[in-house]
């Protein structure tokens, strides 16, 4: 067993051999009976494609289906292999969408096409199924080898046996060595095919360490690059609040100021009414500050959790907001940020942009660990990502926080938009 093998067993005990062997052996003669039906089945699959790619492009819509179908048996397949070995191998994964729409998810399912993991996972698959079709030969061969070795009891002259491309006979006095032989032959090659699927399924899912390292750094890149562009966005956004919202404002109360020193001596009733001007100003100047700030951070996410966070953001809304939160616990604060920058994000599109009358928000803690959010509005649709726009913004908050992002806006409404990042980001 190899260093990098070895790493990767879990903490549960090694079966001991004999049982592990056992195992084997179903699995493979399960795979046995199955296999070809699934084989056959992905073959169809796929001629049904090629043979339909030019009839209106419906042989695509199978192609697609064939890739998400050897998904399915490759996940299966790393399933079967790390419950059988009891291996700590993470689950096969869909590839990321990386882009919002339409154009998005059909990268993905290119990149899914051709994912090295799952190729190999469903060459161990194929292996199996030929290994255990053998294993099926060979148990009956077993059976009739036992059955020969007590062929003398019988009052039969000669012992009809299997051979590899029909039936022979033996004579009856030779029948109980054939039978031993035989025995021992098909008993040696069923385990030996087992312990054959053993190293040859474990060198193909596990994964190497050189491929998990190139994907760590292919999704490090990429999470560099989201938070980079995020923060771009993020400070452009903030430089066009400060420089249409509260820079004008402040001007103003500065001249408002300056008049009413000007006119203090004279008309000190004027003047009174020029900082009362003033002064409302500076109010509303103040309030586009705390807003601003509070796009920047959200104190009460620290203090009270995304819970309240979204409970204090629904009640600013300009729209009604039927809130659905239902968390078990605390995620970290980078992925707690960027549901709630998300969802605050969205509900502002919501206002601005769809003409919406009431959007709804729902989050969940899933299984794995994921805190996944959805925000819909019955506005008019048609948003679409514009490079340095909000939804730009999430796209790449969500990114840098290792999540995925997937938005629906087609014309005539409703928008949703839903967010899944890593409880612990």
């Amino acid at each position: 067993m190899t260093t990098q093998t070895a790493s990767r067993i879990s903490g549960a005990p090694p079966r001991k051999a004999p049982l592990g062997v056992f195992l084997t052996i179903l699995h493979l003669a399960a795979l046995g009976v199955l296999g070809a039906a699934v084989i056959t089945i992905l073959a169809t699959i796929f001629g049904t494609g090629i043979g339909l790619l030019f009839a209106f492009g419906i042989g695509l819509v199978f192609l697609v289906g064939l890739v998400y179908a050897m998904y399915g048996v490759g996940w299966f397949e790393v399933a079967r292999v790390r419950g059988l070995y009891r291996l700590d191998i993470a689950d096969l994964q869909l590839r990321r969408r990386q882009r919002p729409g339409f154009g998005g998810w059909l990268r993905s399912v290119g990149r899914q096409s051709i994912d090295g993991r799952m190729w190999r996972a469903l060459a161990s698959f194929t292996i199996a199924c030929i290994f255990g079709a053998f294993v099926l030969r060979l148990f009956w061969a077993l059976v009739f080898s036992v059955v020969t070795i007590f062929a003398p009891l019988g009052a039969a002259e000669t012992v009809s046996i299997p051979l590899a491309f029909g039936v022979g006979n033996v004579g009856v006095e030779w029948a109980v060595l054939v039978g031993i032989l035989g025995t021992l032959a098909a008993t040696a090659g069923i385990i030996g095919l087992a312990l054959l699927h053993r190293t040859i399924s474990r060198a193909l899912v596990v994964p190497n360490r050189e491929v998990e390292l190139t994907e760590q750094v292919r999704t490090t890149s990429a999470q560099r690059e989201g938070a980079v562009r995020a923060a771009d966005v993020e400070r452009t956004r903030i430089e066009r609040d400060l420089h249409d919202g509260v820079q004008p404002r402040l001007v103003s109360v500065g001249m408002t100021l300056g008049l009413a020193q000007q006119k203090i001596d004279h008309d000190p009733a004027a003047a009174k009414a020029l900082i009362n001007e003033a002064h409302t100003s500076t109010k509303a100047a103040i309030t586009e500050l705390r807003q601003l700030a509070r796009g920047i951070h959200a104190s009460v996410l620290d203090d009270r959790g995304l819970d309240a966070a979204l409970s204090a953001l629904a009640s600013r809304s300009h729209i009604p907001v039927h809130l659905d939160v239902r968390l078990d616990g605390r995620c970290s604060r980078d992925a707690e940020a960027a549901v709630y920058f998300s969802i605050a994000e969205s509900l502002t599109n919501s206002a601005k942009h769809s003409r919406a009358s009431e959007a709804r928000v729902v989050v969940r803690l899933r299984e794995g660990g994921v805190l996944w959010a959805r925000v819909e509005d019955n506005g008019i649709g048609g948003a679409q990502v514009q490079p340095g726009g909000g939804l730009d913004g999430i796209s790449n908050r969500v990114l840098a926080a290792g999540g995925t992002i997937r938005i629906d806006s087609p014309q005539g409404g409703p928008t949703s938009v839903e967010v899944s990042v890593p409880c612990a980001s």
